[in-house]
């Protein structure tokens, strides 16, 4: 059984019966009920055309559903004629259904979750461990999200933006339980491109190919961070870097710039430099103030000053962050870097170790007690 193969089929077959008139949450249903057909059947009578014979089985399923639903007799009466079966056009379809996860209704965890059930066709189980919360937990937000999208109609084209948004959400999560939401959120964006062309879904595809091709390099054997400047840069993936400088030089060369190509425009600066040392700096100066320019982010002022630091200087730096709010996640980690970086090493550890006591999870607090521990060690001696 080609499970990669039901994945994939899932949005296209679930736009289909929501464009025919089914509501969200039973089409959802409907192809779910499909899917595990489709792994009972398959492997004894593989389909010719798999996609039209889940559309098929799908449709009979919520028809099946309706008849059975007394409150439901108008509807029966507007879908009760079988359309032919088969494949449908499938781009309309498909990204219709990107952007009715990621409806502005929706809260932003309640759209990934949706995302990764209906788009990305993940069980509940799954969705649940990636997540660490229960399944009952997880089974009810998913719930919620598709009756509050059941209604919803498109007669306005949807907001890429909070598509991308969505994405980038799922992609950030980053692996847990038997789900890696990095590889996931990359497949799901290659499909949206596929079906969409807009520069800024190839600024994010790009983007995440740049970041997740570092990834067998940023944590030791022991599960420890391993910060950029030390990565050994003979395991980064250097096909997923040119991919994905590849699909960047295309998207900015439509002179549309945006947030995520600004964003890869960094990364790849990062992944063309053979050394640490050899890192342009200051054009990655220069992205950041394109990137600010664009988004108006204190996150991204607060990377920009790391980045001021390394082109001119450790206290150009620390002047860079001197206008931000102290309270941004990182603003102690990004201040104790600098004050080391200028030699002032007492106040450099005090706010390593209070930039540990912030910490949002335990791989960062770790590395920053490290750091901490690193530098009081050397007043001791």
């Amino acid at each position: 059984m080609d499970e990669a193969l039901l994945r994939s089929l899932t949005p296209s077959v679930l736009s289909v019966l929501v464009r025919r008139g089914a509501d969200f949450a039973a089409a959802e249903d409907a192809v779910q009920d499909a899917l595990v057909e489709a792994v009972r059947v398959w492997p004894e009578r593989p389909p010719r055309d798999p996609k039209g014979w889940l559309v098929t089985v799908a449709w009979r399923r919520f028809l099946d559903a309706t008849r059975a639903d007394a409150a439901r007799r108008r509807r029966e009466e507007a879908v009760d004629k079988e359309p032919t079966p088969g494949p449908a056009p499938t781009a309309d379809d498909t990204l219709r259904l990107y952007f009715l996860c990621a409806h502005p209704s929706l809260t932003p965890s309640s759209a990934v979750a949706l995302t990764l059930r209906a788009v990305g066709g993940l069980s509940t189980r799954q969705i649940a461990e990636a997540y660490l919360v229960p399944e009952a937990t997880m089974a009810q937000r998913i719930s919620r999200a598709k009756r509050t999208v059941s209604g919803v109609r498109f007669d306005q084209p949807g907001d890429v933006a909070t598509v991308l948004r969505v994405l980038y959400l799922v992609f950030n999560e980053g692996y847990s339980g038997d789900v890696d939401l990095a590889a996931e959120a990359i497949r799901l964006t290659r499909q949206l491109a596929a079906v969409i062309d807009h520069p800024e879904v190839a600024g994010l595809l790009a983007l995440m190919l740049l970041h997740h091709a570092r990834r067998a390099a940023r944590t030791a054997p022991d599960g420890s961070l391993v910060p950029l400047a030390e990565q050994d840069r003979a395991r980064w993936d250097t096909e997923a870097i040119a991919e994905g400088v590849g699909i960047l030089q295309g998207a900015l060369a439509r002179d549309r710039l945006g947030e995520f190509q600004a964003q890869a425009a960094i990364a790849a600066l990062h992944a063309d430099a053979p050394t640490a040392g050899e890192t342009d700096w200051v054009q990655i100066v220069e992205w950041y103030d394109e990137l600010a320019r664009l988004t108006d982010s204190p996150v991204v002022r607060l990377n920009r000053a790391v980045a001021v630091g390394e082109a001119d200087g450790p206290r150009a730096g620390l002047a860079a962050l001197a206008g931000l709010d102290d309270s941004l996640p990182r603003h102690c980690a990004v201040a104790a870097y600098l004050h080391e970086r200028d030699g002032d090493l007492g106040t450099a550890a005090r706010l390593y170790a209070e930039a540990a006591r912030k910490a949002a999870n335990l791989a960062e607090r770790d590395h920053l007690t490290r750091q901490a521990a690193r530098l009081n060690a050397r007043f001791r001696h």
